[in-house]
């Protein structure tokens, strides 16, 4: 009797790939095109921030101690144009948000809590501090900012150019190629003749690896062809990262895996126990991280969250990789495979205990259409019986 070699399992087999995308090389990156991109290495605040005492609110500076009482106005500090001589007793500036708080004063009274007829200005009482910003209340200048391996988004670039920081070290964009096998492929608006179908997978990918901050290029499909195929994957080694769709299984046709080994990529694992995708490939040749995803639409869309998204990730540096899971219930049963954990569209809808998930008719791994209404992959892990309605799970986000 012959021995079935054991297959990984998910959080097996993505050990094997995070080992080996190891992060790419640092850049300057200036910081009005850095949205997206992940820190190489800790930012730092050139400047205190604010970098000087400065008024919270439109009113007027005053000594906190002349408060409640009638006092003069003497000057006005707008923003960017301060007053230049010191408050004395007695004595009140009129003071703009962000202006910088003048000498002498240490606190700010709200307009509206004062009365001005003419010169004189009666306020009410204010302690010492009161809708006043301190100098580095925010943050002291060469304090960390956004640390090495964060995704810079809206908030971190608005923080990062308030402390001065015009450029930032940020990890390089992966280079990825795609190439699609198969005779029968077609892209979308040519007539289909006897036998073919619509391509859809690239497209797909490339819309999964721009999210993840890839520099994508399609080189398109290749016929089931042994020299055709060798030569398109030798053009998709010189990226950072390779990923195929089709041709990864054990049909006739099925050349990916040996035209890789005739190009000198050495196969880390083939097949992972879950559904869909299990044919999914992974090999690397050099520095080439290479992907063989499965030919049905909805497994390379599996696959690719799982495997291929981390390992983007992680080239670029990030923290943690992935895949990040969320929690949930589930809305229905669902039936789990004794022999593979298995990830299952759904919808979600937002409920006052958490979020609900409803998986959809229709799994089967070529069913792309029916994925269309999906923004969850609910995971089933594998075992006996079912989940009940009302289980808990974990799910990604797609």
């Amino acid at each position: 009797m012959v021995a079935v070699a054991r297959l990984p399992g998910i959080d097996e087999a993505l050990a094997l790939v995070l080992e080996r995308a190891r992060p790419l090389e640092a850049e300057a990156v200036p910081i009005s095109e850095a949205a997206g991109r992940f820190l190489a290495e800790d930012a730092h605040a050139a400047c205190d921030l604010p970098p000087f005492p400065s008024s919270a609110m439109d009113g007027y500076a005053v000594r906190a101690a002349d408060t409640p009482g009638r006092l003069v106005v003497v000057g006005h500090s707008a923003a960017g144009r301060p007053e230049a001589r010191v408050l004395g007793a007695g004595e009140a500036i009129a003071i703009s948000t962000g202006a910088v708080v003048p000498a002498g004063a240490d606190a700010v009274v709200p307009v509206e809590r004062t009365n001005l007829v003419g010169a004189a200005l009666d306020v009410e009482a204010v302690g010492e501090g009161d809708n006043s910003r301190a100098r580095g209340g925010d943050v002291r200048a060469g304090d960390a900012v956004v640390l090495a391996g964060t995704r810079l988004g809206a908030p971190q670039i608005g923080a990062l150019a308030a402390v001065g920081a015009a450029v930032v070290r940020c990890r390089r964009r992966p280079r990825v190629a795609v190439l699609a096998t198969g005779t029968e492929l077609r892209a979308p608006g040519e007539e289909l003749g006897p036998g073919e179908i619509y391509e859809s997978n690239t497209l797909l990918l490339h819309a999964q690896l721009t999210s993840a901050g890839a520099d994508v290029v399609v080189l398109g499909a290749v016929a089931d062809d042994e020299h055709a195929t060798r030569v398109a994957l030798e053009s998709g080694l010189a990226a950072d990262v390779l990923i195929t769709s089709g041709g990864v299984s054990v049909g006739t046709h099925d050349l990916v895996r040996a035209a890789l080994a005739e190009l000198g990529a050495e196969e880390v694992f083939w097949r992972v126990a879950v559904r869909p995708g299990k044919p999914i490939a992974f090999a690397l040749r050099d520095a080439t991280l290479v992907f063989g995803l499965p030919g049905n639409p909805v497994s390379a869309l599996v696959g690719f969250e799982l495997f291929v998204r981390p390992a983007v990730l992680a080239l670029q540096g990030a923290r943690d990789p992935g895949p990040v899971y969320r929690p949930g219930r589930l809305a229905s049963p669902l039936r789990r495979n004794d022999e593979r954990d298995e990830l299952v569209r759904a919808s979600s809808r937002g409920e006052p205990g958490g979020m609900t998930l409803e998986p959809l008719l229709g799994q089967e791994s070529h069913m792309i259409v029916r994925a269309a209404a999906a923004d969850a992959l609910v995971l089933v892990p594998r075992g006996p019986g079912e989940l009940p309605a009302g289980a808990a799970v974990k799910y990604l986000p797609i």
